[in-house]
């Protein structure tokens, strides 16, 4: 049966009390990065920070963390392990990180290696708190989808682009996207966003969402970081799962829209989205 996704509508953030304080705005912990792949990791905790987070921790393979110490004015990157990428070396070290979090991220440029899909796995059912899967963190999941059914009752966000769905399924995808994803979010328990031209939030009761925000500029390395981090970032704040995830989604494409305008569909960048973010998140309210 064919489902009709609901238009997202420009989201109404809730304003912030004028006696609080960065402990008020959520943990969050992100895990990510491995040899060669050092931009996803900061531009996954950059879109933490601009959606609003309080607080945002960002571990790394040891080797790639001095480029990241470096790189990092806002997030708190710390090292995980000596070694290129993630093993299961460092399953305890980062599972006690990600205790009293508020979300948790996992995969941007986290690398296919054998070693880290494990540990990606083992990290994915340890994990109490929301967690936001993307990347190399749902390419673990193909052929070992029991990780996720392992988290039902725990708030789980994947968001994969159709070639990575593809793979988490095991086979093409059908022609009706909206249904594919609407399916998959409730047998398995998560929200899945389908991210690509007009992105779908896909909810586990069903409901299922449909941005018309975004442009074909944002078809470019680290895009999908960025909105990693929004989601991670709006759900650390305890914004309702469904709210926290649409308004992630249209205000990734509202800030990709403003940078177009600006811009050009050509020479946008990922780096641009975070520039061009906090008009967006203005027109929310923020």
């Amino acid at each position: 049966m064919s489902r009709t996704p609901t238009p997202i509508a420009l989201p109404a953030l809730p304003r912030r009390a004028r006696e609080s304080h960065k402990g008020d705005y959520g943990r969050v912990n992100i895990l990510a990065g491995s040899l060669g792949y050092t931009g996803a990791p900061c531009l996954a905790a950059e879109g933490a920070l601009r959606a609003g987070a309080g607080l945002v921790f960002l571990g790394a393979p040891g080797t790639i963390y001095p480029i990241l110490a470096a790189k990092s004015l806002c997030a708190m990157p710390y090292p995980l392990g000596e070694g290129p990428g993630f093993t299961e070396h460092e399953l305890e070290a980062a599972a006690e990180r990600c205790q009293g979090m508020d979300a948790v991220a996992l995969g941007p440029g986290l690398g296919n290696r054998p070693a880290t899909f494990a540990f990606a796995r083992r990290l994915t059912r340890r994990v109490e708190c929301p967690l936001v899967l993307d990347a190399d963190g749902i390419n673990a999941l193909a052929g070992h989808i029991d990780s996720l059914d392992r988290r039902r009752g725990r708030l789980t966000v994947l968001t994969p682009h159709d070639g990575e769905f593809a793979r988490l399924l095991g086979r093409p995808l059908g022609p009706d996207r909206a249904e594919e994803a609407a399916a998959f979010a409730q047998a398995h328990g998560c929200y899945l966003v389908l991210k690509g031209h007009r992105t779908l939030v896909a909810c586990p009761d069903g409901n299922i969402y449909v941005s018309q925000t975004g442009n074909p500029g944002m078809a470019t390395g680290g895009s999908g970081d960025v909105l990693t981090g929004m989601t991670a970032g709006l759900l650390g704040q305890g914004l309702e799962p469904a709210a926290a995830i649409t308004a992630a989604v249209y205000l990734h494409g509202l800030a990709g829209d403003l940078a177009a305008e600006a811009l050009g569909e050509y020479a946008m960048t990922a780096g641009d989205l975070l520039q061009y973010l906090p008009q967006a998140m203005k027109a929310a309210g923020g």
